[in-house]
């Protein structure tokens, strides 16, 4: 048994009263493969087809992904995010490869973004590029199967700062200089180069194809959050100065191009020092990142050209290996800066976290809000980091554990991804799902932090993403607000600059993105700069028909309703709701009245949570469908977590398995009446167990999570 100090133990007694041991129930399930034929099992609802050359995915000439064969019709694609590592257990041998595949696809999984494939390759290894040969295999094999089951990949061309350099035990930290030196050192990107020629280029024995000609390849990321900015900021340390030194001579040659003199410098920055000399390549970099200025203004034009000249350079790579996808890179911060960087990309892909943890040790904090709380900003702002024409995927999203509120996410992203008319939707994990609990593995023995597969709140989510984003439940705005982006004129001297957040809430009606200042007509678009307010913009939408007059978006209130009517949000209530005709749904943070959704009405609950009904017949349509699968989400923790203090923001300690799930009930009512209808619980790997409740006549019951066959998240609703 381990020990703990006193003052650990005492911390359990700060726990919240939800904490109280009769709260949570622990789950009963081991095995978590979802069986054939169940409610859970989507693969006959949503069919992964063949992959070939005429299923390529391609941009359509809206911007929008497509397959090739049909390039004028959008497809969604819900992202499997495989991030392993030896912590969680490595890529799987070929029959865990198989299962794995398998298993994604009935889970709804048309795409999967392989990311550190560059850290695992290179796990203990001494020598540059000598790739241990047995996971290279697994990779390879799990490729293959991923296509058998009509899984598409996105992969990075760069995740690990270490690269494929031999010699070190950090790679999935961020210690390194490879993606700063991408930039600025030839021997870097010859480095990075190598790297793709030897894993991309080479042939799959598994496909009989090189992986970077291979069809399923639908998305490479040059490098994984690898924008110089945010590089300075992963590696800011007190003892060191904000910017490499590295970055001092480019960008002095930088400014003697753009200025030729000091004295034309010194009247463009006025705060120049008398030992600084444009001539003898001396101008110093920021001292202070957070200090806005001239001189932080163009160290950003600076870093949009470097950024878009080294994209260009390793696209061109890529494209000299024979690659034909989409390319992107920058995948993170929506500043106008990174915007710019992103213009001439093939693709835009984004990272976004709510409630961000920055690791696994004793002291680790999040701030456990509701995203709801300040409008979903999380999503807002990747929204007007959009580049209009262009394919959009969301690499990497999360509203992390253990947040109270992560209910929200299975609801708010995908709902919204739907709206705005994204094309992918990745919530970040070690891998999104887990073939059982139990695993021998550090990252396998209790929910973490980036780790769903373990985590029933998360899992229902992403069970609810399959059929609002994928499926298409919720659908995509007919109203388009562009930013018009004129270039570099539009930097500021404040580095973090990005879109205004007043005018971002406008993503929660109507789709957003930036779009060059010369392919705008003004008249509903924002000018820069930013002179309109999102008031003006819905009264000029309303004035021009474009929104509905009954529309109830109310900005001072905070109560926000999509263009479409689907989806609305109440952000002092701590509400959102989707109202669809295949998906009902709720996630609410209070329920002091009944939410009535149409066909479903919620009249009571007992805490917090998520409720959701969807139809899974082939009818899709909740009004004749007569399977109906429910969704409870309440909240889920480890076995003997503790934290520091009562609100439980920091942790002390994870826990272990078994997870237990906090007891919750929902009163519902259905506006549909049947001879004979049943509620039964389903558990996590889709069995059906013996009813509930049932009746018939009138559909009225209380749900509560805690079934006599265990507590789970899932029921089916049968008339």
């Amino acid at each position: 048994m381990r020990r703990r100090s006193l003052a650990a133990a005492l911390l359990c007694t700060w726990l919240a009263p939800a904490t109280s041991a009769s709260e949570w129930v622990p789950v009963r399930e081991v095995s978590l493969e979802v069986r054939a034929g169940s409610p859970l099992d989507f693969s006959s609802l949503l069919p992964n087809a063949s992959i070939d050359a005429d299923s390529r995915l391609v941009a359509g000439p809206d911007g929008r992904l497509a397959f090739a064969r049909a390039p004028e019709q959008p497809v969604r694609m819900l992202c499997a995010s495989l991030a392993w590592s030896p912590a969680s257990g490595g890529f799987p041998d070929h029959d865990g490869a198989e299962r794995y595949a398998r298993q994604l696809a009935m889970h709804g999984y048309n795409i999967a973004r392989l990311h550190f494939v560059d850290a695992s390759l290179m796990f203990g290894r001494q020598k540059d590029f000598d790739f241990d040969p047995e996971t290279l295999d697994r990779i390879h094999y799990l490729l293959a199967a991923l296509k058998r089951n009509g899984i598409y990949w996105i992969i990075d061309g760069l995740s690990s700062p270490r690269g494929a350099y031999g010699g070190h035990d950090d790679r999935w930290d961020a210690n390194g200089d490879l993606k700063l030196r991408l930039h600025l050192d030839e021997d870097a990107v010859a480095h990075w180069s190598k790297l793709q020629e030897k894993f991309l280029a080479s042939v799959n024995p598994y496909t009989g194809t090189a992986t970077i000609r291979d069809d399923a390849l639908a998305l490479v990321i040059l490098a994984n959050e690898n924008g110089i900015e945010f590089d300075s900021v992963v590696h800011e340390r007190p003892e060191r100065p904000a910017y490499d030194e590295a970055l001092a001579k480019p960008f002095n040659r930088w400014l003697s191009a753009r200025y030729g003199s000091t004295e034309t410098l010194a009247r463009a920055w006025g705060d120049l020092g008398a030992d600084e000399r444009v001539e003898t390549a001396t101008v110093r970099l920021p001292a202070n990142r957070y200090a806005d200025g001239p001189r932080m203004r163009d160290l950003q034009a600076f870093f949009v050209e470097t950024e878009r000249a080294s994209a260009a350079r390793m696209s061109e790579v890529l494209r000299g290996l024979g690659y034909r996808g989409l390319i992107s890179t920058y995948n993170n911060w929506p500043t106008v800066q990174t915007a710019l960087s992103r213009r001439d990309l093939g693709a835009v892909t984004m990272n976004t976290y709510h409630d961000w943890v920055g690791g696994y040790s004793p002291g680790s904090a999040l701030t456990q809000v509701s995203s709801l709380a300040d409008g979903a900003n999380y999503m807002r702002m990747i929204a007007a980091a959009r580049w209009l024409g262009k394919p959009f995927i969301v690499s990497e999203y999360d509203h992390l554990f253990w947040n109270r509120y992560r209910y929200e996410a299975g609801l708010t992203m995908p709902a919204y991804a739907a709206l705005q008319g994204w094309d992918v939707l990745c919530r970040h994990g070690h891998g999104p799902i887990a073939l059982a609990y139990g695993e021998p593995f550090p990252h396998k023995k209790a929910m973490l932090p980036y780790a769903i597969a373990l985590d029933p709140v998360a899992r229902a989510g992403e069970t609810l993403g399959a059929l609002v984003f994928r499926r298409g439940d919720v659908a995509t705005s007919a109203i388009t607000i562009p930013f018009a982006v004129r270039g570099e004129e539009d930097l500021g001297e404040d580095m973090q600059a990005r879109e205004p957040e007043r005018l971002t809430d406008l993503a929660l009606v109507g789709r957003l993105g930036l779009l060059p200042a010369d392919r705008f007509d003004g008249e509903t678009g924002i000018t820069q700069p930013r002179d309109r307010d999102a008031g003006t913009i819905l009264a000029a939408l309303r004035d021009e028909h474009m929104l509905a007059a009954e529309n109830r978006t109310d900005i001072a209130s905070g109560f926000y309703e999509s263009d479409t009517g689907q989806v609305l949000l109440d952000r002092r209530a701590g509400q959102l709701r989707v109202s669809t005709p295949a998906t009902e749904a709720a996630a609410f943070s209070s329920l002091r009245e009944p939410i009535d959704l149409g066909l479903m009405r919620i009249g009571r609950a007992d805490g917090n949570g998520l409720v959701a009904l969807s139809a899974i017949d082939p009818e899709g349509k909740l009004s004749e469908s007569r399977r109906l699968l429910l969704i409870l989400a309440t909240d889920a923790q480890n076995t003997g977590m503790i934290f520091r203090d009562s609100e439980e923001k920091v942790i002390e300690d994870f826990g272990a398995l078994p997870v237990r799930i906090r007891k919750g009930y929902v009163d519902l009512e259905l506006s549909r009446t049947a001879a004979r209808w049943s509620v039964s619980p389903v558990g996590l790997d889709g069995t059906v167990y013996p009813p509930v409740d049932s009746g018939s006549g009138r559909v009225a019951f209380r749900l509560s999570n805690d079934t006599p066959y265990g507590p789970t998240t899932y029921f089916l609703v049968e008339m």
